[in-house]
């Protein structure tokens, strides 16, 4: 198959790669220089001689290099501070016989590898670690995007980010795109493990559910697609946090067709200009509204008019409509007609327009900047909730008061409905489907550095979520894997594992197929090799 050439090794080389499998055995963690001079030893050992990966390896020692690599990508600059567990070494991984060594070598040495695919990482968790030592699988360079518009598929490695996908697409069509996020600097690789979703949801559905294929390394350093992996792990890897389970090369997508004008809007309305009313009768419909209508809130704390002192809640309604603004229009004018929607808010442009109008630039802009790994970087908490049932009018002016009062967390209401009401909860690890109306992020940014700063504001982003608690989902409270909380718990991946698991994030990241994913990762990973903070643990039997 053509497009998969770029991403497999020789087979020769896939043989001698097996054969040294037989010779890995999992050793007790050292710290000491000698196991990790050793550690270096076997990488190179174990390489494929006609790929090098001596000059991809860094280490400490290697002074300002090694931590440009490590910062390059650290996206949350809660952890890139002199106190952050650093690693002892970063592989810079470029070609996929790198990622079986990495594996393989790790096992030997019994050492913890971070996969760090270079996207927004809300918890820092594939590059900082609780444990020593450890070091950073770095999936940066494998970045190509293979688009076969003959047969609406395309191959994305997982250092890509969206933008680059996106723009190879509209390389080669204007009326193909990909149903992912709609940040242009977020990772292939974590959005579409964690399940990754984006404006068009409610017409098509989640990221990982146009997931065809995938090549994996697993525990084994095995080369693995979808027919050899089965279809078990193949699920696990759609939306239960692939770290988890191996290393994703790279994913195979199926790709949906748009029309050739599609429709976006922005439009603020603050609590003087009836936001409750606007907030409340979306709270109603959005679930609703056609299923190429999606229409996001997000609600900050900014100055009152008049050039007082006050404050109040805006609310932003940012809509897109896979289809023309006269149709849009005619929508919003008989099932939305509180936002009061008028032509002059509408941008019609191609999707691939459509993209930068989201990601705030101007549509002039050259889509080339989509081509731009570096996002704007700042300190950051994120959490998430979801909304079963409409909040009370009353409720929801308390929450305009809390917010007031907090004044920096914000919030993001993302509609659900549509597709998302359609598919199965355990089609995919992702559960949260039908029942939910929409989905909250809460998010706070701060560009002052410091400890007590960053508990401060840490506390905020808390104190609004258990604000939150009467209004949203319960037993479990739902969480979103892809907006990462370290608050909901951590795995320290000892004997009790499994229930630190599952009493903390487990069932609220996935509910019902917490333990499917359980079952699958005692099969095929149950040395617990592949971990983290919040991995998916080895069944307790």
């Amino acid at each position: 198959m053509a497009t998969t050439k770029p991403i497999l090794p020789t087979l020769s080389f896939l043989l001698f790669i097996s054969i040294t499998v037989a010779s890995c055995q999992l050793a007790p963690a050292s710290s000491d220089d000698s196991t990790e001079a050793s550690f270096v030893q076997c990488l190179i050992s174990k390489s494929n001689p006609s790929h090098p990966i001596s000059k991809f390896i860094y280490t400490p020692n290697d002074g300002a290099s090694y931590s440009a690599v490590l910062q390059a990508y650290i996206r949350n600059l809660r952890f890139n501070t002199s106190s952050t567990p650093k690693p002892f070494l970063i592989l810079t991984a470029l070609h996929v016989s790198h990622v079986q060594s990495a594996v393989l070598c790790a096992r030997t040495h019994g050492l913890q590898m971070k996969i760090r695919s270079g996207g927004h990482d809300y918890e820092g968790l594939s590059y900082v670690s609780s444990g020593s030592p450890f070091f950073i699988l770095d999936m940066f360079n494998f970045r190509a995007v293979d688009v076969d518009i003959e047969t609406d598929t395309a191959w994305i490695q997982t250092g890509a980010t969206l933008g680059e996908v996106y723009y190879r697409i509209a390389e080669k069509s204007g009326v193909h795109a990909y149903p992912a996020g709609i940040c242009p600097t977020v990772g292939v690789g974590g959005h579409v493990s964690g399940g990754g979703y984006g404006n068009m949801m409610r017409k098509f559905g989640l990221t990982v559910d146009h997931v065809a294929d995938a090549v994996l390394v697993d525990v084994d350093g095995r080369l693995l697609d979808r027919k050899s992996m089965g279809e078990d792990l193949f699920w696990a890897i759609r939306g239960g946090g692939a770290a988890s389970f191996g290393v994703v090369i790279a994913y195979k997508v199926n790709l949906v067709r748009v029309p050739e004008l599609v429709t976006s809007f922005s439009v603020f309305r603050t609590l003087e200009q009836n936001a409750t009313d606007v907030v409340d009768r979306w709270q109603h419909v959005a679930d609703k509204l056609d299923d190429d209508l999606f229409i996001r809130i997000t609600l900050t704390v900014v100055n009152a008019s008049g050039g007082g002192t006050g404050r109040t809640v805006r609310a932003r309604f940012l809509g897109f409509f896979i289809g023309d603004s006269a149709r849009l229009l005619s929508i919003m004018k008989s099932d939305f007609p509180e936002l009061g929607l008028a032509q002059s808010d509408c941008v019609e442009t191609s999707w691939i327009k459509s993209v930068l109008f989201w990601s705030d630039l101007a549509i002039s802009t050259p889509t080339e900047i989509l081509l731009n790994r570096t996002p704007s970087l700042t300190r950051l908490k994120r959490k998430s909730d979801y909304v079963k049932k409409p909040i009370p009018r009353d409720g929801l002016e308390n929450l305009w008061k809390k917010m007031i009062e907090l004044q920096l967390p914000g919030m993001v209401f993302n509609p659900y409905g549509g597709r998302m009401a359609e598919i199965a909860a355990d089609a995919t690890p992702f559960p949260h489907r039908a029942g939910n109306l929409w989905k909250i992020q809460y998010l706070a940014n701060w560009n002052e550095g410091g400890d007590e700063v960053a508990r401060r504001n840490v506390e905020l982003t808390r104190r609004l979520y258990e604000f939150m608690t009467p209004f949203v989902s319960k037993d479990p409270r739902e969480a979103f894997l892809n907006y990462r909380d370290i608050d909901l718990g951590v795995n320290h991946n000892g004997k009790g594992s499994y229930e630190e698991a599952r009493r903390s994030y487990g069932v609220r990241y996935f509910k019902q197929n917490f333990n499917r994913l359980v079952r699958i990762k005692t099969k095929v990973d149950p040395g617990n090799f592949f971990r983290n903070e919040q991995s998916i643990p080895v069944s307790p039997h």
